[in-house]
């Protein structure tokens, strides 16, 4: 058993997608409204070009999105989506490609668990943590 994150976007879904493929690596799979079926029904309130459905597949790893047709980026939840990274150096370099355009609520610092985790929200208000799997 898996469980996965699901982000909504409201219109920049491919973009941020596209960002995180970026500073992640992996295959990433767009589906817009366009790309649907001449016979398929689109979500009410869905623009052409905005994503029905995407995934970022890295390794094991998976992170699914779309944009929400209503536009409000969807009901608001507590949710952050967490990337352990293998080592510190890797750790900044995600966290600071993360953080470009947003904003860090907790620099990447070492902390009793990791030799460094940090919290930060991303150009698009993705809440995220980064840390590393070394030991302090």
């Amino acid at each position: 058993m898996s469980f996965t994150p699901y982000v909504f976007y409201s219109g920049d879904c491919a973009e941020a997608m596209t960002r995180y493929q970026q500073v992640f690596g992996g295959e990433l799979t767009l589906l817009t409204n366009d790309d649907l079926p001449d016979d398929a029904d689109p979500m009410p309130g869905a623009e052409p070009h905005h994503v029905m459905h995407a995934a970022l597949k890295v390794g094991d790893a998976l992170l699914m999105a779309s944009d929400d047709p209503t536009g409000d980026g969807g009901p608001k939840v507590g949710v952050v989506v967490s990337h352990t990274a293998p080592d510190l150096e890797r750790a900044r370099e995600v966290f600071d490609a993360l953080a470009e355009g947003g904003s860090i609520d907790m620099p990447l610092e070492p902390t009793f668990w990791s030799a460094g985790f940090g919290a930060l929200r991303d150009r698009w208000g993705v809440p995220w943590f980064v840390d590393t799997a070394e030991q302090p």
